[in-house]
């Protein structure tokens, strides 16, 4: 594994536990986290279930990843990307007023606590494989 630090992989599998475990509760439960921030049910829950679908499988990838996390730095890359992605759409349509703040929750827990260990396991992935950098 090349040296790699242990939370590293700790973390990435906490990450794909917690990822499947998300993704089941939308799919099996698809109402709740609209009824917990007091939004109106959503007509098509069935796309909400596919968002719980997709976050399930970023925890198979994580689970994956977590083997040798710098080997497999582009399973994190796309996640990590995932989690800039989602809240900046997220703002968007809060400043719109299509979303309550309470629904944010959602947001700090699958998106922003990641930014941090995701950007140092590239980080490191960067600075460890020389055939990625550019110049």
């Amino acid at each position: 594994m090349q040296n790699t630090p242990k939370w590293m992989s700790q973390l990435l599998t906490f990450a794909g536990g917690y990822n499947l475990l998300w993704g089941a509760s939308v799919i099996f439960f698809p109402n709740f986290f609209f009824e917990l921030s007091g939004m109106p049910l959503p007509t098509y829950p069935m796309i909400w279930q596919c968002v719980g679908m997709i976050v399930g499988v970023y925890g198979v990838g994580y689970l994956a990843a977590a083997k040798n996390p710098l080997v497999h730095w582009p399973i994190v890359l796309v996640g990590f990307l995932g989690k800039v992605f989602g809240p900046i759409g997220f703002s968007f349509y809060l400043l719109q007023g299509a979303f309550p703040i309470k629904f944010g929750l959602i947001i700090i827990f699958n998106d922003l606590i990641w930014w941090i260990p995701f950007f140092w396991i590239l980080k490191m992935a960067y600075e460890r494989n020389p055939e990625l950098k550019f110049a």
